[in-house]
This record gives C-alpha cells, structure tokens and sequence, in this order.
C-alpha cells in the first residue's frame, strides 16, 4: 500500500513522497486569537492532527507545525472593546486554545509560531521581496506586486483578472494594480505598531505564514494544510510570497478541508449559528466530537446537528463497551495458547482495511468502519465461554494501532473504566457476603453513572445506556 493524498495543486490523488525518507514536514494555518475557537475552526484542528498521527504510525518524524496570528485588525478591536492590550488578548485566547485542545484530545504541535515573536524575521522577509522587485511602499504601507509572478492563481486554479480582491484592506489607489495585496500596514493612531524600513506598523495577513513556515521548516514544504476558506487568497499570496524569492515550490502537497454547516445552514455570523468549542465540549465527551468529524471525508462539507451528535455519543459508546469488555476479560483469562489462525487472518484483515482506507486520502469514514468490524470480532470473541489471552492480547493491540491514529477512546475512559470495574468488584464481594442491600445499591449507583450491568456466564457485563 502506498499513502495517496488529493493535492489541492494537481486536483488529483498524488502519491506521498516526502523530500526526506521518514521525515514530514507539516505547515496548518492556525488561530487569529482574538476570540474563542469555534466548531468551523475544530474540524482541521482535528483533521491534521489525525493526518499527522498517521504519518507517525506509518514510520514518519513529523514537524508539524501550527502558527497563531496575534496582531491583527480584529484583536485590535477586540482588545479595545475589552479595555485591554492585543497582547493581553493574545495571551487570554490562546490559552483558550490549548484548553479546547487538550478537551479534544489533540497532543500539542512541534512548534505553535507566534507572529509577535518573529516580527524581525517577517520584516527581513518584506525587505528580501523588495529588493528583488516584487514588492514597493506607498504611504507606510507595502505591497506584493502580483503581475511579477505569472504563476498567481496556479493554486485556487482563478485567473488573475476574473478575481476578487480587496483582502483585510479596501481597494486603495495607492496600488499600481488592484490585485496587489498588501505585505507590511501603517499603524493608524493609537494602534500597536513596531518599527520598520517603511516606518510604524505591522504585517499584513498572508506574509506571517510564509516567513515563518520557511524559518522552522525551510522552503518546501511537505504538506500545507488548512480550510477550505483558506486556498484564496491567503494560501495562494503564500505561494506567490514564497516561490518568487525561492524559486522552489512552497509546498508539495496542499490539503484542505471542507466547510461545516449547522442543521444544514451555512455557519455565519449574520445568522447566529456559530457554535464555541467551549460550550460544545460541555454538552458532549470529546470522543464523540472527534467521531462526528471524522465521520465524514475531510474534503466534503459537515453538518452538524443534536441528532447527529446523539449517532456519535451511542457509535463511540459501543467501540468503548466492546474495548472496556476485553480489557475485563482479559483480567481474568488464564488460558494462553497461540492464536488460532481464522483468528489471526480475521486481526490481519481487519488491520488491512484500516491502512487501506487511511492510505486512500486520509478515509476517515471508511477507516472508522474498520474499527466496527473490530467490535463486532471482539463481541464474538468474548461470547465464547473460554477465550485464549493470546487472541484477547492481539485484539487489544489491533485497537491500540487504530486508536492511535483516530483516538476514539482516550485515558479519561480508561480512568472511568476503573472506576465502574471497582464498583463492580465492590457489589461482587456484597453478592458473596449476601449483602444483597449493598448490592442494589451499587446497582443503582451505576446506573445514575448510565451504565447497566450484566450478569453473564462469563461474568459480569457492562455498558452504557
């Protein structure tokens, strides 16, 4: 098998190859921190995550790295409506950011690039692109001149005279061409500014990106990754940024993830459906938000909807009752014998497909099926009335490689699987004593926690409602 991925470049599934054999290097664009992170903004966070885990399950070092723009016209705005500074908005938000992402169960990134601590480096970066030509200064502000790379528009596949620009500033006369977009703004007064050739200001939007995806991971990129929304035109002015003073491809790979809807609406401020991370995470475990989005392929658009979210909340119940199960078993199996061998081509299959599916463009939906026909092997597996620890042991460790990957049982079910066994080995030494009192009460006690339990010739079951 050979991992394909759809390149936003060649809209096609392209063969992966990275420059350096078992080495990845990774660029997503990350938060504008001037606000908590909403659901839209939730689905690439997991989506690379999921990309790089696979990557490092296959054998990859990854690089992965995740930037946070921290000056920008809307924590300008943010930090004056709050009565503060855009550091202090900075710092408040991205702390939110780690909170929702360790409450989805993501593992940090290699690196999480803040603008305001590479200030320099973008300035040398505008200064290089003037001194080559391709950029010039009007009023205090800078300016990409797009007519000097005659590749603008190769990565949205638009040509240059049918778009639409304007971006982050209006359509200034100061341009010499109206697709021009602007590199380096001029402080207006009383906004944060540092100083530089062109005087005080600050970086436009797009140059952030490729100043500091080439100082962490050089000049071609593995992957570059990010929304749907970001492929014109803060994408494509990297591109354009980058390539004309390297002449090398900034990226090899381009990977973008489609939109989210909410009950089959657009997700937008003017209609008021945007949905915080924050408060989704207090209505549903984090295993069930990585299901949904997962549950869908990555470049196709999400709906999001309670009903939804309940399938999610029941399918990760299941893959959990079915893990929690064998991993009672297998406290308590004695026998080990080696596999039987229907039994091992059945994990072998079973891990075939998995890599199968996730080798074909990240399929999560299809890899996720894999894992269904894993439960449904393990709750075969565990109505026999004498199991082999080998068998129970190999099933466990097939979960584990996909869980790896997918994480759709977490630590946290780990720690509430113990507490639920200690209950149960609680109510089974009352049963012995014939305190049938404490039993029941024990029973009930479980059940307020939404798990039932099963007495069962193999012992005790148990699972949510």
């Amino acid at each position: 098998m050979t991992l394909q991925i759809y390149n936003t470049l060649t809209r096609h599934k392209d063969t992966f190859v990275p420059q350096e054999p078992g080495k990845v290097k990774m660029y997503v664009c990350g938060p504008t921190v001037y606000d908590y992170i909403h659901i839209g903004n939730a689905r690439p966070m997991i989506f690379f995550d999921v990309v790089r885990s696979y990557l490092e399950v296959i054998g990859n070092d990854v690089n992965y790295v995740v930037n946070f723009t921290d000056v920008d016209d809307k924590l300008i705005k943010k930090a004056d409506q709050l009565g503060t500074t855009v550091p202090e908005v900075a710092d408040r938000f991205i702390q939110a950011y780690y909170e929702d992402l360790d409450g989805l169960g993501i593992p940090r990134a290699t690196h999480n690039p803040r603008v305001t601590e590479n200030m320099n480096l973008i300035i040398d970066f505008i200064k290089q692109l003037e001194d080559e030509g391709v950029a010039y200064e009007k009023g205090g502000d800078v300016y990409y001149r797009t007519h000097k790379f005659p590749d603008y528009g190769k990565l949205s596949k638009q040509n240059l005279d049918e778009l639409q620009f304007g971006i982050r500033i209006g359509v200034d006369e100061r341009k010499e061409h109206p697709q021009d977009f602007v590199l380096w703004k001029a402080a207006k007064p009383g906004e944060i500014f540092w100083d530089s050739p062109w005087g005080k200001g600050r970086p436009g939007w797009h140059i952030e990106c490729s100043a500091m995806a080439r100082n962490i991971l050089g000049d071609t990129l593995d992957i570059h990754g990010g929304g749907q929304d970001l492929q014109f035109p803060h994408h494509e002015c990297e591109v354009a940024q980058s390539e004309v003073l390297t002449g090398k491809p900034l990226a090899n790979y381009w990977m973008h993830n489609g939109f989210i809807r909410i009950d089959n609406e657009k997700m937008s401020k003017s209609l008021g459906n945007g949905i915080l991370v924050k408060d989704l995470r207090e209505q549903y475990r984090r295993e069930a938000i990585r299901y949904f989005m997962l549950s869908t392929h990555y470049r196709n658009p999400l709906n999001f909807s309670e009903d939804i979210m309940e399938q999610a909340e029941n399918s990760v119940d299941r893959i959990a009752n079915a893990v929690n199960n064998m991993k009672h078993r297998l406290n308590t199996v004695t026998i080990n014998e080696a596999i039987p061998q229907d039994r091992e081509a059945k994990i072998a299959e079973i891990r075939d497909q998995f890599h199968e599916k996730m080798q074909d463009d990240f399929n999560t939906p299809d890899a996720i099926t894999a894992v269904f026909e894993w439960v449904n092997e393990a709750n075969m597996l565990l109505q026999a009335e004498v199991v082999n620890r080998a068998e129970l042991e190999a099933m466990l460790a097939l979960f584990e490689e996909m869980n790896a990957v997918l994480r759709l049982y977490t630590e946290e079910q780990d720690e509430l699987h113990a507490d639920i066994e200690k209950l149960i080995q609680e109510r089974a030494e009352a049963r012995k004593a014939k305190d049938w009192a404490r039993s029941d009460e024990i029973r009930d006690e479980l059940a307020d926690m939404g798990i039932v339990i099963e007495d069962t010739p193999q012992g005790v079951r148990w699972r949510r409602k």
